[in-house]
């Protein structure tokens, strides 16, 4: 492998420059600032701030009601990033078999991943509404009146399936990409020596695939833990009391709109901890089932 040589010792520091000036402006010292003022209370209009030591952090993790959020979290996390990843998986093996029509067919799928969060949820809201929504009239037919924004399971509902549905264009392409990478040579191979579709793609299809999906799983989770904040925010319309929400609605609801900015920074503390961890894991544990080519 040729090594690339830079005459001027200072010329790769320039290079990379722009991007650690990014970097440190927009995630270090924003996470630098929270970290900070989560071990205080602080005046909403800037007057003035108290040390309290660990007090934010210990009123936090003792509320019934944030061990509640945290639950939740979890299992909107987990849903959204299992039924996103399937269907999208799904979705592209399909699309790979497509003859006729293909270039429409992945058109279709590709366009709802140009709409961004707020605008999904719109939609979403609109689908789920509770006087024109066909999905409620559609819920309605067997015997389940859906109440969006009402009952906290209906709400819960409505957000991971708006959560999903925008997520799935996204798995579908870079699904669809690796299962195009795939030699036809070793699909050929596959089919001959085994005739089972499922068996063949669970046992040759799929560990081909396997870095393409660790990528997206650590994708997923991060769009399911932050990226659903303007799904959930035009489905909940800043009630929070009795729908559910995340982890991360809870920094906004507190931070913006309760004014306390120590326990929305210790919150946001404590969710960049569990991200960390999660990723730690993931790459630690999970990437040794990869198989890199």
């Amino acid at each position: 492998m040729k090594r690339v040589q830079f005459n001027r010792p200072l010329l790769p520091f320039l290079l990379i420059l722009p991007q650690m000036a990014v970097i440190v402006i927009f995630f270090y010292w924003p996470s630098a600032q929270a970290i900070q003022s989560s071990f205080y209370i602080e005046d909403p209009f800037g007057f003035g701030a108290t040390f309290v030591g660990l007090s934010n952090y210990h009123d936090i993790l003792t509320s019934a009601e944030y061990l509640k959020i945290v639950n939740f979290t979890v299992i909107f996390t987990l849903l959204v990033t299992v039924l996103s990843l399937s269907i999208g998986l799904l979705l592209a093996v399909k699309a790979d078999k497509v003859i006729r029509g293909s270039s429409a067919y992945k058109t279709l799928l590709i366009s709802v991943y140009a709409v961004a969060p707020p605008v999904a949820g719109l939609i979403g809201v609109m689908f789920f509404d509770q006087h024109i929504g066909p999905f409620v009239k559609l819920a309605a037919w067997f015997g389940w009146e859906m109440r969006v924004g009402i009952d906290y399971w209906d709400t819960a509902i409505t957000m991971i399936t708006i959560s999903v549905w925008k997520q799935i264009p996204y798995n579908f392409i870079f699904f669809l990409s690796g299962l195009q990478g795939i030699s036809r040579s070793v699909v050929e191979a596959a089919a001959i020596d085994c005739r089972s579709p499922i068996r063949r793609f669970w046992t040759v299809i799929l560990p081909l695939l396997s870095p393409t999906a660790f990528f997206l799983l650590i994708i997923n989770m991060t769009y399911a833990l932050f990226d659903t904040f303007g799904i959930i925010d035009t489905t909940v319309k800043d009630k929070a009391a009795n729908n559910p929400i995340t982890l991360v609605y809870k920094v906004y609801m507190d931070g913006f709109r309760g004014n306390d900015i120590g326990g929305s920074s210790a919150q946001s503390v404590i969710l960049m901890l569990v991200v960390f961890v999660l990723t730690v894991f993931q790459f630690r544990f999970i990437e040794r089932r990869v198989h890199y080519n």
